[in-house]
């Protein structure tokens, strides 16, 4: 089956399964380049066409540049890929040159004179300037550096307070996951409504939301040997504790049993199902690690009224993250 395509803008069609290069930073093993490359080919060669980075991901920009210059000679090789990065300043002064200077530093390394995506974050709301920043790029992208202007981790207030400002945006990063619904209560409503999709990561919890972790005691310490299980794990906990996210895994092998499938692909054709959700980022342990097959056989998956049911039940009985975390991004502020 051909892996779901979704125009986010009417000339940005990307692969709703995004390739994330957060993992490429530290902390998730340790990445050769050359290996990083062919990893980076074999999964644009199978539709994996779509990836998001970042300035501060490590090597994550540069990897893409060099990624343009080896496989530049190839006919088609670079004609249907899409890199959207992110720019994540410390709140300061947001002048036009200072803006100009990050885009370009982006533009050098990436090797490539547009921008397809610029997503904005921004650390403290109480420094205005964001919306300076935002100003200069929307500039900057009517001027063609950067095709399409979007944010990561914003709130719905801020979100809405820029629109109404006159920047368009095409789209918000934000984490979204069985574990966390905090998006269904105010961003993904709103987003609906006045046409910004949402790139959602976190879907599988940084590997927890997996057949690996079913019937398997609380991991501790060592046993949580990346950021992104570190970090989820925490998300875990302010969800309800390790029993309640066995009492999920336990209903999530069922379902995924009856469809034939991972409790992990379960995982992601449940968010990639939520309204207002354009494509899901899935990150990638470039040249360690290996998911294509199992990644395109969710386009396969269709989960019905009884397997939603059975994952609410459960999700019924957690704690209500928007009330204890807060919005979309406030975990980060």
């Amino acid at each position: 089956m051909p892996l779901e395509r979704l125009a986010l803008a009417r000339d940005l069609s990307i692969c709703r399964l995004l390739n994330g290069m957060w993992q490429v930073s530290g902390g998730h093993g340790r990445i050769d380049r050359a290996k990083a490359l062919e990893s980076m080919h074999a999964h644009a060669a199978d539709g994996f066409t779509t990836w998001d980075l970042a300035d501060h991901y490590g090597p994550a920009e540069d990897l893409v540049g060099a990624y343009r210059r080896r496989y530049s000679s190839q006919p088609g090789a670079l004609s249907n890929l899409q890199f959207f990065t992110k720019w994540v300043p410390r709140p300061g002064p947001m002048t036009g040159p200072i803006v100009a200077d990050a885009v370009a530093t982006s533009q050098r390394r990436m090797e490539s004179d547009t921008l397809d995506l610029l997503q904005f974050h921004w650390w403290d709301y109480a420094d205005r300037r964001y919306l300076d920043a935002l100003a200069h790029l929307a500039d900057m992208r009517d001027a063609g550096a950067i095709r399409h202007l979007g944010l990561t981790n914003f709130d719905t207030e801020r979100l809405v307070d820029i629109l109404e400002r006159g920047v368009a945006i095409v789209s918000n990063q934000i984490q979204f996951s069985l574990i966390d619904r905090r998006p269904e209560v105010r961003m993904a409503p709103w987003c609906r409504e006045h046409g910004v999709h949402l790139l959602v990561y976190g879907a599988v919890c940084g590997g927890l939301l997996s057949d690996k972790y079913l019937g398997q005691p609380e991991p501790r310490g060592s046993a949580l040997d990346t950021v992104s299980l570190q970090k989820y794990k925490r998300m875990v906990d302010a969800w309800g504790g390790w029993a309640l996210f066995q009492e999920l895994l336990i209903v999530l092998k069922s379902i995924a049993a009856r469809h034939g499938v991972s409790i992990a692909t379960v995982s992601v054709r449940w968010v990639l199902d939520r309204p207002g959700v354009a494509g899901v980022i899935l990150g990638r342990r470039l040249g360690l690690t290996d998911h294509r097959a199992e990644n395109a056989g969710l386009f396969a998956v269709a989960l019905d009224a009884e397997d939603l049911s059975r994952i609410d039940q459960v999700a019924s009985k957690s704690h209500d993250l928007f009330r204890s975390i807060g919005d979309c991004g406030d975990e980060y502020r």
